[in-house]
């Protein structure tokens, strides 16, 4: 993902791409990790009082806010029992040195995709359970993340909020709204009660880098510009691959399954994380 954009790079990120193969061959990472260790992770929860859902989350350096926000739509024609999950991202220009003011990028686009993909496919949220009138009224849930610093690893902190926000978040009640559907139109949605949004599983996306022969876990904003491969790989809480994307790059037969191992065992770890960093904000919110 970052390749393509050098040029853009300021002549410090340069240097620092070349200290990073230069360490490489010295089997060390430039920030002093393991290469299968991320940086520190820290979510936070119900971090915007707006949306029906958000979390915060800091990777190391990266900064993303997640914000979920529901409505009354129709569904689409193929799916009436279900309702709707729309999922954008977007890079703010403050983000970092090469991101830019304007429509989304090819990036962001499949940014946008990745995370769209792991919470989909995951089934994460029971989409049956947002029908309010099959095949005339659903709620649409609208997932949008925004980064204010990138420093690489979008998409592994883009799901962890998303996750987040979902586990903590409140919705709109669909059986209220159907009792009321005369009325509903007279009133706010802010107004109907609210109840937990139907989370059905936990994705945890991992991305590695493939920098001469090693994987790296969780690459910054400069490990990316440099890795000879570059992929995403999504994990159910059973230990299912529910996504899965190449960004770039080319691996080996035994190259995949070590990335699906390395993969595994770490959606495992952060997973952990993830649900104590909610389970400790869910009790501070409580008390």
């Amino acid at each position: 993902m970052r390749r393509n954009n050098l040029k853009k790079n300021t002549l410090h990120e340069l240097l620092m791409a070349n200290n990073v193969l230069k360490m490489a061959k010295e089997n060390k990472r430039i920030d002093g990790r393991d290469f299968l260790d991320y940086r520190p992770i820290k979510i936070e929860p119900n971090v915007i009082e707006k949306p029906d859902a958000s979390a915060r989350v800091m990777l190391g350096d990266t900064f993303i806010i997640v914000g979920i926000n529901f409505e009354i739509g129709t569904p689409f024609s193929d799916s009436p029992d279900k309702g709707i999950l729309i999922t954008e991202g977007e890079v703010l220009p403050t983000a970092s040195f090469g991101a830019e003011a304007g429509p989304p990028s090819e990036e962001e686009i499949e940014i946008s995709r990745v995370v769209d993909r792991s919470i989909r496919e995951s089934g994460v949220v029971d989409l049956s359970e947002l029908v309010i009138v099959p095949g005339e009224k659903v709620l649409k849930m609208f997932v949008d993340f925004n980064i204010f610093n990138d420093d690489g690893n979008i998409v592994d902190a883009a799901v962890l909020g998303t996750v987040a926000a979902l586990l903590t978040g409140k919705m709109p009640d669909p059986k209220y709204i159907a009792e009321h559907i005369d009325e509903i139109d007279k009133i706010s949605l802010k107004e109907v009660p609210r109840v937990p949004i139907p989370v059905k599983d936990i994705p945890i996306s991992t991305t590695l880098a493939l920098i001469g022969d090693k994987f790296y876990v969780d690459p910054n904003y400069v490990e990316e510009s440099v890795a000879e491969a570059l992929i995403t790989i999504t994990h159910t809480k059973n230990d299912e691959i529910c996504a899965v994307q190449l960004y770039e790059g080319a691996l080996g037969y035994e190259q995949v399954f070590e990335a699906l191992n390395i993969s595994l065992n770490k959606s495992r770890e952060i997973r952990d994380i993830l649900l104590s960093m909610v389970k400790n904000e869910s009790t501070e919110t409580n008390e």
